[in-house]
């Protein structure tokens, strides 16, 4: 499965693209650093963010994508320039009819290294040594995008499959309720 993450920000956007499978190796297809200038009105900027993620869409055919859940901060502005982010990467997986999942930070560190409480070096050890790179990814919205990406795979990839599962069986089950006959009861039949 490619997954193509994204640690959403408005100034600087992480996106990793990996490719793999629960309990297979892992390998890096593509990581970077989208950035806008914060001197820029914030219109342009989300105008430069989606062109520069729909390349990324285009270039890497994910199959899957993941994103950072936004949460709260004391920063507002941080907090929306990370909500926009989130929008556009949504509705450019959802035109690609690609799943979307959003995954939290604590989430994502426990995937990776064991500890939802881990730090960044500790994050950024793990994925290095996971997909067997040379050197650490940087900046850290560059590895916190693959941290992403692999929990995607080992745990996002396993969330999906059950949602779909359960989605399938429900659709089978109120398929056969819709075919069985209701017993109406004909003229004459005693009532009970």
């Amino acid at each position: 499965m490619r997954v193509l993450a994204v640690d959403p920000g408005l100034t600087r956007c992480g996106v990793g693209v990996i490719d793999g499978l629960p309990g297979r190796r892992l390998s890096l297809v593509e990581v970077g650093v989208i950035r806008t200038p914060s001197t820029d009105a914030t219109p342009k900027r989300l105008v430069a963010l989606e062109e520069e993620l729909r390349e990324w869409f285009e270039r890497t055919r994910p199959e899957a994508v993941a994103i950072e859940r936004v949460f709260a901060d004391t920063n507002l502005s941080t907090v929306l320039g990370t909500a926009q982010c989130t929008g556009i990467v949504m509705m450019l997986a959802e035109r690609r009819g690609l799943p979307v999942t959003l995954h939290t930070p604590t989430e994502v560190k426990a995937a990776v290294s064991g500890s939802g409480r881990a730090d960044k070096r500790q994050v950024t050890t793990m994925v290095t040594r996971l997909l067997g790179l040379d050197h650490a990814p940087r900046p850290a919205d560059a590895a916190d995008a693959l941290a992403l990406a692999i929990c995607h795979v080992w745990r996002g990839g396993t969330q999906n499959r059950l949602a779909a599962a359960a989605e399938a069986h429900a659709t089978t089950l109120a398929a056969r309720t819709a075919t069985r006959p209701n017993p109406v009861p004909t003229a004459g039949a005693p009532r009970r």
